[in-house]
């Protein structure tokens, strides 16, 4: 779909490709560890370029992305907003309650609100607190605040009950469940999979779905009423009424746009914003929404989502090479003539620092392709971001560690310490370019693709794209353009794309199968490479396994086969083939495997996860109410930046 995720199990090292790397930050962009969790601040340094009336723009553009921030934690789980609000009610009390209780309170809270819940971000498995259900009733006496005793005991199983809505989402549900009550998320209410097969649902993206006297029905994300979040998206509204006042008119029209859409929920007026969207490319861009389907087991609900970039125009330049040739690309693609798209509209390309993430978007993406509508991308082309803030926070973060140490050999290890940060970016690249918006459906189809493929779309559509910068990565149309000098890149993004089908399962800590999407896409290439062509070797030595590419053509060539197969089943909305071919490579997986890999990287003392920290940016105002001066600043409180977003709002009781 439209974003990927940085495989944070850092077989990669630093950030550079397309362009010269930066150089080391003078301080670590690591505030804090938890365990196996980094909190890394955010930078944007090019944010001291903008004009006053530019940074106003992004001031306010910033105060919107807070506003919906509060939705996802609702979206993830029916308890999210109660179980946020008791804890940052306790947070406050540091000096009223017990130290070692108040720590355990104060550590649970961070994890809860890097994940936005209490269920793991990229494996959707639930966590729990350190502390028992004993010392919350304690703390809240300790506190004065005797009054939240019930509504903690009522939150208890949802707090403390490991087999209590223990995923987010679960797309491999456990017998007697369909995957719909098997997920926490709270897309839906009192609802079966099977009830929804006769209803027509006129909000696609942004409603719930609930059973409310036995009927079943819609309750939509707006302002108007009825409307659900209204709080939330009536208080965006504001800020991006004011928002406008700093805008050129183009974009003065995408913020109406999607003020209108917050109003009235319509799905026409979402793509009245998408299409005024796409052909807008200012430096001070943003995205604010619900836009990812990820979250949602069917594949049809959207996650609150909001950032605001700014555009690194030298990088830019870089991505444009690629976004240029875009219809070159899709004429070598290896799928058959009726699926590849003519008159291609070179997507808007753009490497970008973000001043804010708020709600489903993660420090972990690292590019990101937009729109996700089907309608607006075949007509009007899209855009794609490179978010190199992101990727050199993460970066930074790591190091060669585990590349020594799942690296097969030296020849492998010396290789990718020299290219594969190039191929990293170049994957990302042409990951969100050429890959996302390529070939076309059989026009019998008159749904999107994701209406036909279900739960399995987002996974699919994830892979294709990662198998469009691996199928061009030894284009000479690369070198041609100046952004390939050796094959050596090339071969380095496939030794890591071999590699993170084992990597990443030490994220997975519990079960035997992967609900990710992302996680999904690459077991699926890699373990298809290695059964149908041989490429891809897996073996063990002394004890440790290792996953290589033994032989690069035959890997393109599996490439090449799986690509051709994904988009065939994109084009005709073939479900039972990418349930089966999912099923048989994508979701499972040998827990002792994993149990070895989380052993090894804790021998190495790396975290697994990341959450990042947001620039903060402060407004001075005029008698007037006009801003005057924003200045930005790198808090590097993560505490102090959560409750102060919560500020905005009453606590939810």
């Amino acid at each position: 779909m439209s974003v990927l995720r940085k495989p944070v199990a850092f077989c990669l090292i630093a950030a550079s490709a397309l362009y010269a790397a930066p150089a080391s930050p003078a301080v670590s962009p690591i505030v804090e560890r938890i365990d196996n969790t980094s909190f890394l601040q955010l930078e944007a340094d090019s944010f001291n370029g903008l004009t006053p009336k530019q940074q106003a723009l992004a001031y306010w553009l910033n105060q919107a992305s807070i506003a919906i921030n509060p939705i996802i934690f609702d979206q993830l789980s029916r308890f999210g907003l109660r179980q946020k609000s008791l804890l940052e009610t306790l947070v406050t009390e540091k000096a009223k309650i017990d130290p070692p209780v108040y720590a355990n309170i104060l550590t649970y809270t961070k994890l809860f609100w890097g994940n936005r819940g209490n269920h793991n971000e990229n494996t959707s498995q639930k966590f729990l607190p350190l502390f028992s259900a004993a010392d919350l009733k304690k703390a809240l006496e300790q506190s004065g605040h005797k009054d939240l005793i019930p509504e903690a005991e009522a939150l208890g199983q949802s707090f403390f009950d490991a087999d209590f809505e223990p995923l987010t989402t679960s797309k491999s549900p456990p017998a007697g469940k369909d995957i719909i009550e098997a997920s926490a998320n709270n897309f839906y209410s009192g609802v079966k999979l099977a009830e929804l097969k006769g209803f027509t649902e006129h909000y696609r993206l942004n409603s719930r779905v609930a059973k409310v006297n036995g009927k079943i029905t819609e309750q939509v994300y707006r302002t108007t009423a009825p409307g659900l979040y209204s709080v939330y998206l009536g208080k965006a509204n504001e800020a991006l009424t004011k928002a406008r006042a700093y805008a050129e008119p183009d974009q003065a029209k995408v913020i109406a746009d999607l003020i209108r859409y917050y109003q009235t929920g319509e799905y026409k007026d979402w793509l009245q914003f998408d299409t005024d969207w796409v052909a807008n490319n200012p430096p001070v861009d943003f995205m604010n929404g619900f836009i990812e389907v990820y979250r949602d087991a069917r594949g049809a609900k959207a996650s609150s989502q909001s950032f605001v970039s700014i555009t690194d125009q030298k990088l830019s330049d870089a991505m444009k090479k690629v976004a240029d040739n875009a219809q070159y690309f899709e004429d070598r693609a290896p799928w058959a003539p009726q699926y590849k798209k003519q008159g291609v509209k070179p997507p808007v390309a753009k490497a970008v620092e973000t001043t804010i993430e708020t709600g489903d978007f993660h420090i972990s993406t690292i590019g990101d392709n937009l729109p996700n509508e089907n309608e607006i991308r075949e007509k009007f082309g899209s855009k794609s971001f490179l978010l190199t803030g992101n990727s050199r926070a993460l970066d930074a973060a790591s190091g060669p560690a585990s590349l020594n140490e799942f690296g097969s050999s030296p020849e492998e290890i010396a290789r990718d310490i020299k290219y594969g940060p190039r191929a990293g970016d170049l994957m990302t690249a042409m990951h969100e370019v050429i890959g996302h918006g390529s070939g076309k459906l059989n026009p019998r189809l008159t749904e999107d693709a994701g209406f036909y493929l279900k739960e399995y779309f987002s996974a699919l559509e994830e892979a294709r794209a990662d198998l469009m910068a691996l199928w061009n990565i030894f284009d000479p149309k690369l070198k041609e353009l100046g952004l390939v000098d050796s094959n050596e890149i090339g071969r380095a993004m496939y030794d890591g794309s071999a590699r993170t089908m084992m990597t990443q399962l030490r994220r997975i800590t519990k079960g035997d199968t992967i609900e990710e999407d992302h996680a999904r896409n690459r077991q699926l290439i890699a373990r298809y490479i290695m059964d149908k062509t041989g490429a891809i070797v897996m073996e063990e030595r002394a004890g440790k396994t290792f996953v290589y590419v033994k032989d690069y053509k035959k890997m393109r060539a599996g490439v090449g086969m799986l690509l051709a197969e994904l988009m065939r089943i994109k084009a005709e909305g073939d479900y039972n083939a990418i349930k089966a071919l999912m099923d048989q490579y994508g979701v499972h997986f040998d827990p002792k495997l994993r149990d070895q890999v989380a052993a090894r990287y804790k021998a190495l003392n790396l975290p697994t996860y990341p959450v990042g920290i947001n620039p903060d940016l402060t407004a001075t105002f005029g008698p007037d109410g006009a801003v005057t001066k924003v200045v930005i600043w790198y808090p590097r409180d993560y505490v102090q930046q959560q409750l102060s977003y919560s500020a905005m709002f009453p606590k939810v009781k």
